[in-house]
């Protein structure tokens, strides 16, 4: 992997685009390959760490106006670049498109735009209970260059692949997920096409023998994927592997899934241990194996997460909730919620499913928070009239006075969740600080 990495940096001037956590991590790896001209550093944010007087830094504003006076430029997942990759003249990879290059054959790549984490760390913890040469990384927080000394020739890479990971790479992981796709990130992408489009570089350099589970209804045409297609649905019973509630259904075989063992709740969870299964069993393991390991399986936090009951009200954070549809699953999956707290940074996406499922269910009160709350009760304003539902409507300008108003309205035995259906970066760094601050908020007095 390194003697690829020189050949990628070899008398070259080098240019690491974000020096977050994957940034650090490559110019780690950069120096241990050796062999280029220089390496320069480039992040919006200042730069405290303590680098060799050759290590130039470019901070601010302008940080990505010289991006084209470097040979190779290693750009970080959380830059949005301010030009379309084909414009620029020097060659833009990063750590995913290098790591591919090397391991796709070992690498079971998950993505979709809700259940990854999820789907990747079930999937891991699956094997690895099962005493199988794993290792996790990618979009769950460990870059991808910090296991390679963990990965030999029959090891299974297990690597969540966020949209900004996938979106200019030329190599597909040999086993492919593909959850779901709903509209997201449009702020970054413009249109839902393009993201979309990135998404599906998940399986695109696949090539014949590699293999693609994905939802029926993000299946590709067979001249768009050399590789198996193997598709999943909680609706088709067309599905190679049909989930209807707590049964997996796959090769003429069902598989009830132990809803009383397990720890992860909701029907929408049932897809993420069907796919978990599918995947476990393509890689050799044994029903009884799996079925048991996602029984000692602990959710994420930040994921329908019970926090705790306080005044007789039970408080659920899913913060990482951010579309319209991880909303309503949260309400669907508890039933009993009388409480919920909608809204954060304003992407753009259609509220349209959201609203129309608010104006039919019973949760008694609704939160409006922040810029997507606030277009979200204006749209409700302009286009019912009923007064019930309008007077479920609560609005406030942040999370700590969501969370007041919910202490004072929710029903004592019922439950409040934060389901914020939106991204959280115009009040937090990320949906973890958030769901961190909602927890400290609920038992504060």
């Amino acid at each position: 992997m390194i003697s690829l990495l020189k050949k990628y940096i070899e008398n070259k001037n080098v240019l690491i685009l974000g020096f977050g956590r994957e940034g650090k991590s490559t110019y780690k790896r950069i120096c241990e390959a050796g062999g280029f001209c220089s390496v320069t550093i480039a992040d919006k944010n200042p730069v405290n760490d303590s680098l060799p007087e050759s290590v130039k830094l470019i901070t601010g504003e302008t940080y990505q106006d010289s991006l084209n006076d470097y040979d190779i430029v290693f750009k970080s997942p959380g830059v949005v670049l301010n030009c379309p990759y084909d414009s620029y003249t020097c060659k833009i990879t990063s750590q995913t498109e290098i790591f591919l290059e090397r391991y796709a054959s070992n690498t079971i790549g998950i993505t979709g735009t809700k259940g990854k984490s999820t789907t990747t760390t079930l999937i891991y913890h699956i094997l690895s209970e099962n005493n199988a040469d794993c290792v996790l990384t990618g979009n769950i927080g460990i870059p991808c260059f910090d296991v390679i000394e963990k990965v030999h020739s029959d090891t299974k890479v297990v690597f969540e692949l966020s949209c900004h990971q996938l979106e200019n790479i030329h190599f597909s992981p040999s086993t492919a997920v593909f959850l779901n796709l709903f509209e997201e990130h449009l702020d970054h992408y413009g249109t839902f096409e393009k993201y979309a489009e990135a998404k599906r570089n998940i399986y695109k350099f696949q090539k014949s023998g590699d293999i693609l589970f994905c939802n029926t209804d993000v299946k590709p045409r067979s001249t768009e994927c050399l590789s198996k297609i193997i598709t999943v649905s909680q609706k088709n019973r067309m599905a190679d592997i049909f989930v209807p509630s707590g049964v997996i259904s796959y090769n003429g075989e069902t598989i009830p899934i132990p809803l009383d063992k397990i720890k992860l709740a909701g029907n929408h969870n049932c897809y993420n241990i069907a796919v978990a299964y599918a995947v476990c069993r393509a890689a050799g393991l044994a029903d009884e194996q799996i079925i048991r390991s996602v029984c000692t399986y602990s959710p994420l936090p930040h994921r329908l997460e019970y926090i705790g009951t306080e005044d007789g009200v039970k408080y659920y954070d899913d913060s990482i909730s951010t579309i319209c549809a991880a909303a309503i699953q949260a309400v669907v999956s508890l039933k009993d919620v009388d409480t919920l707290i909608v809204g954060g940074m304003d992407r753009g996406i259609d509220y349209t499913e959201l609203i129309e499922f608010l104006s039919e269910c019973s949760v008694s009160n609704i939160i409006l928070m922040s810029d997507s709350g606030k277009r979200i009760y204006n749209e409700i304003i302009s286009k019912y009239t009923d007064s019930a539902f309008l007077n479920k409507l609560h609005t406030t300008e942040k999370l700590d006075g969501a969370v007041q108003a919910a202490k004072e309205l929710t029903a004592k035995g019922k439950s409040c969740v934060l389901s914020p259906a939106a991204a959280s970066y115009n009040d937090f760094k990320n949906f973890e600080e958030r769901g961190d601050a909602f927890k400290k908020l609920v038992f504060s007095k």
